[in-house]
């Protein structure tokens, strides 16, 4: 079997932490073979410790020397470098979101298809073993899903270095970094129900406020334009409901990631797994003993991507279903611009 040839886009942190070492840990089915970076001197660093054959300046020229390539630029640039992948005949695995707005992740998947190669959006936290298992059982302990909560929040810490507060280059703060992770996993769980009526607010007040106490660095409060504080209330076509929260910086006592959905059989709580029942007039909290998988679950994301592009498997997320995602960050995006904007007016 040929090997597929890699190439990463952008050896930044998340290339270096979570996609480089998955990929060369599946060294029996895939070779990195080149890297590129704006920074091309992070590049070469980053070529000579993992001993890569080739490193480019241009992300363009790096196409005739891989088969796939893993993109992990900030968001402005996902679209631009996928469809031009895509066009070169290059398989796409692309850091989230999957772009900075729906319409340019209509593109992407517009691309995909006419040029026929595979395109994956890296939420990896589909791959966590709770994740798995919650999918594995949905349907036998839980049912037609009724009411998702979902709650990603930590105390006071907006990321002080990268990118991650830049509107221009990613769009959004909280929700566009933390939350679509969370808001992916639980619509992913309840079958990706087509969602009808979003309500949200989103905040910054917190952040702007001067003499911050963060845990995750120093950021200029004066310029911070991006959420770190976002709610939203989503109904969906089917009848089902979703109370949704994320937060970079909530004032409560400890950070909070929690998924449950209540369904008409019974209900599952995902970080920590647990299933509620109900069976001989009891009421039953299950909790197992242990849980298949990986540890690291951006190992099984690249065996995934892998795969489905060898024509071996099919990819866990979609394009159809990461763009699902971004459509509802935008409608949360937009009604809270009008509940803000019709403040303003009154």
């Amino acid at each position: 079997m040929n090997k597929l040839r890699i190439g990463i886009i952008g050896v930044g942190g998340i290339a270096q932490d979570r996609h480089i070492p998955s990929f060369l840990e599946l060294k029996d089915w895939c070779q990195i073979t080149a890297v590129t970076d704006v920074h091309v001197e992070r590049a070469r660093k980053v070529q000579a410790t993992y001993s890569i054959p080739h490193v480019f300046e241009d992300y363009h020229d790096l196409f005739a020397e891989v088969d796939a390539v893993c993109i992990c630029t900030p968001n402005k640039f996902h679209a631009e470098i996928s469809i031009a992948a895509l066009e070169a005949g290059v398989h796409v695995l692309c850091e989230k979101p999957m772009a900075l707005n729906a319409k340019e992740c209509e593109a992407m998947l517009a691309a995909s298809r006419r040029y026929g190669k595979v395109l994956a959006i890296a939420y990896h936290y589909r791959f966590m073993k709770e994740a798995q298992a919650a999918k594995t059982v949905m349907q036998e302990e839980v049912g037609k899903p009724l009411v998702a909560r979902i709650q990603g929040l930590r105390r006071r810490k907006v990321p002080g270095w990268g990118v991650f507060t830049n509107k221009e280059l990613q769009g959004g703060g909280s929700l566009i970094d933390y939350g679509c992770h969370l808001l992916d996993l639980a619509i992913w769980l309840m079958g990706n129900p087509n969602p009808i009526v979003v309500h949200g607010n989103t905040y910054n007040t917190l952040s702007k406020t001067p003499n911050q106490v963060n845990l995750w660095g120093s950021f200029d409060h004066e310029g911070f334009d991006v959420d770190d504080h976002v709610t939203a209330y989503i109904t969906f076509e089917n009848g089902a409901s979703m109370l949704f929260e994320t937060s970079w910086s909530a004032n409560i006592k400890d950070d909070k990631e929690h998924i449950s959905i209540s369904g008409d059989l019974g209900g599952i709580s995902v970080f920590p797994f647990e299933i509620y029942s109900t069976k001989n007039g009891l009421l039953l909290d299950s909790v197992p003993a242990w849980l298949p998988g990986e540890e690291n679950p951006g190992l099984p994301q690249a065996k995934n991507f892998i795969r489905a592009c060898l024509g071996m498997e099919e990819l866990v997320v979609k394009p159809e279903e990461a763009l699902q995602v971004s459509q509802i960050m935008d409608a949360i995006y937009k009604s809270s611009y009008a509940l803000q904007k019709e403040d303003v007016t009154q």
